[in-house]
Order: structure tokens, then sequence, then C-alpha cells
């Protein structure tokens, strides 16, 4: 029987995968390396028309590993954009999240092929929680830490990454210096589906969290593995669960994301232009 997706085979080199998924992409693209990789979450799609010219995109099936999101917001493709700069950028639009119960291998795909396409710049985004009562629907934040709270990991034996600076203070200093409003906060990667009870989300402030979602800690853990610098930023498109008074719905992460995409698009572009 063929598996549906070769990171489901135990036997299965992740990284052989990863590296093979990097030569379909050179291979489809005609571009031989990218310099930079971005993971645009919820509310951050429009920054791949806004950081420079998309000369390929590829639909991430096309791509071994990758397989079509499960989540209305994200596009499902890989694109490839050529900078102003003359530098790459590899844009992925296709995030599988943790609770699609697919394993960790086939969450951090995509961060390990940008690495294998000679990426050495990781930008993380998402959509998540506010924890902070002042930050209102639309706020961008940047991620300065995080708590991972899935009770796993992407690294496998006995393969010990240090993660004391995981998210680089020096891209949170480059991005403060386009928008010097930007706050930041340590980002609490849940296992979802199910959005946090308020009890949990009074956990993740005590335990020194301020922004809860579903997504990035894992990603991020296997960026520093492969030995990229990465920068992570949240929207809040919403305040947590007992933060926030009324009942919490993926409808109302989806319309906060629209109604701030332009405006936090044209921020993350601007923050790669200084790349």
């Amino acid at each position: 029987m063929q598996l549906a997706n070769p990171l489901d085979d135990p036997a299965a080199d992740p990284f052989a995968v990863a590296a093979e998924a990097a030569a379909t992409i050179a291979e489809l693209t005609g571009v031989e390396r990218h310099d930079i990789a971005l993971t645009l979450g919820s509310g951050w799609g429009r920054a791949a028309e806004l950081i420079g010219e998309t000369t390929h995109t590829l639909a991430a099936t096309e791509v071994p590993g990758f397989s079509k999101p499960a989540l209305e917001g994200h596009v499902g493709t890989l694109r490839s954009v050529l900078l102003p700069n003359g530098k790459r950028a590899l844009v992925i639009g296709a995030r599988t999240h943790y609770y699609e119960g697919h394993g960790v291998r086939r969450v951090v795909h995509s961060v390990r092929t940008a690495a294998a396409t000679g990426a050495t710049t990781m930008i993380l985004t998402n959509g998540a929680g506010g924890i902070k009562p002042h930050w209102t629907p639309g706020t961008p934040v940047l991620i300065s830490d995080h708590i991972n709270l899935t009770g796993d990991s992407p690294l496998e034996g006995a393969t010990f990454i240090d993660l004391t600076d995981l998210y680089s203070a020096r891209l949170r200093d480059l991005a403060r210096s386009i928008e010097p409003t930007l706050d930041e906060g340590v980002y609490c990667q849940f296992r979802g589906p199910h959005y946090e009870t308020p009890a949990e989300v009074q956990m993740a402030k005590t335990i020194g969290g301020h922004i809860v979602g579903m997504s990035t800690a894992l990603e991020a853990i296997a960026a520093r593995q492969a030995g990229m610098e990465i920068l992570g930023m949240s929207l809040i498109t919403n305040l947590a669960a007992g933060i926030q008074q009324t009942p919490l719905s993926h409808e109302e992460v989806i319309e906060a994301g629209r109604a701030a995409e332009s405006v936090i698009s044209g921020l993350l572009a601007k923050i790669v232009a200084e790349l």
C-alpha cells in the first residue's frame, strides 16, 4: 500500500524528505536557493503580495511531504518571491497544525524544507488570543519566547538543542525600529483544536504567558535545530477566554484577520525589506 505522505512512514528520514521537497521546489521554480522563509498564518496572507514579485506559485500537494491545509485562511501554496534586493523568499501558505493528528514531523516539515532550500531566516506568524487586556483585536505583537504545552517535540532521540534565545532579539529590535509601538509577549502553544477554557488561560497567565494559540512553538524548535534565525509575530484576533467576556468563534478569528490584513501585512513587508 502506498502511503499518502512519505512522512507517515515511521522509518522515513524527515530530513531526507525535506531535502527531496527542497529539490522539487528548485526544479519546479528554477530557483536554486531561497534566503528567507515566511509562514503566513491567519491574517498575514497579503504580505506575500507586498514583499516582492511572486515568480512561481506551487500547490503544496506538488511537493513531497506537504498536504492541503485543513484550516480556512491558509491558501495551500508555496510561493517563490523575488525581493527588491535580489534575494529570494519562500512563502509558506500550507501550515499543518498539530491538532490535525498527522504527527510532529508533518507539522515542522515546512520549516525543515525551508532550511533545505537554503533559508537562514524563518519568520513565523499566526493569529492568536491575547491575555493582556489592552491588546485589542487587530494588534500585532512580537513573540519574545514560548511555552510549549503540546507535550511533544520535533526533536527525536538524544537531540539536545539550546532554546535560550530562540526568538531573535536582533530581529525583534529590527521590527521595533520600523514600528516602535510593537509590544511583545510569551506565546503558549496549546494542542487544540478546542479553544482554551478561562481556567487554562489563567494558568497560562500564571506561568508567564501572554498569547495563546495552536501553532508556532513546535515549528520554532525545528527552525532552531536547523540553525535558522527566527522572528515570531502574532496577530491578536481576540482576547482569550475569560479575558474576553463573549464566546470565542473561528469566524471571529478570520474576520479580525481580514480587518487587520492590510496593516499587518504592510508592516511585515517593511520588516522583510530591512532583513
